[in-house]
């Protein structure tokens, strides 16, 4: 182990230890001039016993760990480590960002930052010693935003078409709000829709989007989100809802634990006013009975088929035996048909849930959308359909501005209304 002594008189730091923990010792000159004497580094092994130990003996301000090698990949499991340990220990990759493999895997593995050996090293230390000061500076905020969690028993039932429909249209409302108002500088990210059902990422196809970050990528990225990251890594949708799948691949999911997943929503809050979480098709009762008890409404989306009531009655069931209290949750009947000898109600009294919306079967209208690549709320926003979601659109907004969501509706009058729209769009189209 290799002590090389750097002292700076900067107050806020006196004698402060940075680590540099690398295998060849290398860089550590240019490190040396990066911290411009504002403290002591202190070369250690990348090894997780080596590493802990001297963490532990010196207390440092700041770890700095090599991705320069021709395995950085290798060093994902330290950094995961060393944050489990140590969560608010600042983590900073150093590296050659023209080496595109070093970079991604630092930032994949969860360092708060990555210092370009490239660069000039007299900038690194104004960045460091900012990112220090917002670090010792740092409080938990209190949570600002809500979450609705929309629930599917299986495949098939819809949930992502209404959560990407649902999210569209709440954003443009707010768009023509601020329009209205003048306040076209009014911040755009302020709905995300979170990904979460299968089959996966689906919500990107609906939309036209694409993504490299996940949801997993955003977990493990918690200590370093804030705005710019997500401006930057959110793909946005018309009028800016910000979207965060499941990774490509869904393996990736097991390396997360709930609480984490729960950690993540609950610090998006600090940046958007409504989240809309698809868990549609979600096999994991567990997963989701830890996202939903962070909730602050739970729909549950169910049609009016056999299948679909009894798969809902099971997720119900799996909930309560999860200590899941369903009570509060409501009902979304979607693709209903007025003729079908089922009504709305009846599914609601199946399944013990308080009746909140009913969405007309607009298959036809749907696939019409989808050949142009649109949603149907924006293809035909004098649709049935469009017509429900812009009105369930308008009391989510209500609802995050301060208000209350509206009461449930009994199951005839959804049932009275769904007829009525259809009856009165097919004799608009004939």
């Amino acid at each position: 182990m290799t002590t090389l002594p750097s002292f700076g008189d900067d107050p806020a730091l006196g004698s402060a230890v940075f680590l540099h923990a690398s295998d060849e010792g290398a860089h550590a000159a240019w490190l040396m001039t990066a911290l411009s004497g504002q403290g002591l580094l202190t070369a250690v092994a990348l090894d997780e016993k080596l590493l802990k130990a001297r963490i532990t003996a010196t207390q440092p301000r700041a770890v700095f760990l090599d991705f320069s090698g021709s395995q950085p990949e290798r060093n994902a499991p330290l950094v995961a480590a060393l944050r489990q340990e140590w969560p608010t220990l600042m983590l900073i990759a150093f590296g050659h960002a023209s080496q595109a493999q070093g970079t991604l895997c630092a930032w994949r593995a969860g360092v708060d930052d990555f210092v370009d050996l490239d660069g000039a090293p007299d900038a690194v230390w104004p960045l460091l010693r900012e990112r220090l000061a917002q670090r010792d500076a740092q409080r938990p905020a209190p949570r600002r935003g809500k979450i609705l969690a929309l629930l599917g028993a299986r495949p098939g039932l819809g949930v992502s078409t209404l959560a990407c429909n649902l999210a569209a249209s709440l954003q443009a409302q707010r768009a023509q709000a601020r329009t209205r108002a003048a306040a076209p500088g009014a911040p755009a990210h302020e709905t995300a829709l979170l990904d979460l059902g299968l089959p996966a990422r689906d919500s990107l196809l609906y939309l036209g989007l694409q993504s490299q970050f996940s949801f997993v990528d955003g977990v493990q990225n918690l200590h370093r989100l804030d705005r710019t990251l997500l401006q930057t890594a959110l793909p946005q949708y018309a009028h800016g809802v910000a979207v965060l799948p499941l990774p490509v691949n869904l393996a990736q999911v097991r390396e997360i634990s709930h609480t984490q997943s729960v950690a993540l929503t609950r610090k998006l809050t600090e940046f958007f006013d409504l989240q809309i979480v698809d868990l549609g098709g979600f096999s994991k009762a567990e997963f989701v009975a830890h996202m939903v008890r962070e909730a602050d409404q739970v729909w549950v989306v169910c049609n009016q088929s056999l299948g679909g009531i009894v798969s809902t009655a099971a997720l119900l069931r799996e909930l309560r035996e999860h200590e899941v209290d369903t009570q509060p949750f409501s009902l979304v009947v979607n693709r209903f048909e007025p003729g079908v000898d089922l009504p709305a109600k009846d599914v609601a009294g199946q399944l013990g849930l308080p009746l909140a919306h009913v969405l007309p079967s607009r298959h036809a209208a749907q696939l019409a959308a989808t050949a142009q690549g649109k949603l149907l709320t924006q293809a035909a926003p004098g649709d049935p359909y469009s017509q429900t979601v812009n009105g369930m659109a308008r009391g989510l907004l209500a609802w995050v501005d301060g208000g209350t969501l509206p009461e449930r509706a009994s199951g005839k009058h959804w049932a009275e209304r769904a007829a009525h729209w259809l009856r009165t769009w097919t004799k608009h189209q004939g």
